[in-house]
């Protein structure tokens, strides 16, 4: 892919953070799913206007390639967001197995407009027991029970 064609999808992104700005759905960023050169999703934040604290553009672009794809598999895919994508962003685009991730502002820059993410950063690199929200597992055995049935499973669709 040309950095022409590069361009143009990025550019994509920063119009819908933009228009994110005049219409108010959400937060300045965008995100846009690309495969075979073309456009499948593109998508801004919606936070706000959804009150859904993970519709971020970058997800909200994903389950949008998803649906229209008939896939939760985006392998092929590339995804071109306007701003370094939060640790749950990243999250969803690993799970989603897009295959490349272009972004243009960086978490720095982010954090200058209001958006710092850093308390995640630190926080997921700290091991559980010595993050601010300490969590408290509580029936494994029986969580566990429905892991053995769904190894047992024949017709499982494995993801």
């Amino acid at each position: 892919m040309s950095t022409e064609e590069k361009n143009r999808y990025m550019l994509e992104a920063i119009k819908k953070a933009e228009e994110n700005i005049i219409t108010g759905e959400g937060g300045p960023f965008g995100a846009v799913v690309v495969r075979n050169g073309k456009i499948i999703a593109s998508a801004g934040n919606r936070v706000t206007s959804t009150n859904d604290p993970t519709a971020h553009a970058e997800v909200v672009a994903i389950r949008e390639a998803c649906k229209a794809l008939g896939t939760f598999d985006l392998t092929g895919c590339e995804i071109y967001a306007s701003c370094e994508p939060c640790p749950m962003c990243l999250g969803a685009i690993m799970w989603s197995r897009i295959d490349k991730l272009h972004f243009a502002a960086n978490r720095n820059d982010a954090s200058r407009a209001g958006f710092d993410d850093e308390l995640f950063y630190t926080e997921l690199a700290l091991p559980a027991e010595h993050r601010m929200m300490k969590p408290s597992q509580m029936l494994q055995k029986e969580a566990n029970e429905i892991f053995d049935k769904w190894l047992e499973k024949v017709d499982k669709i494995p993801y």
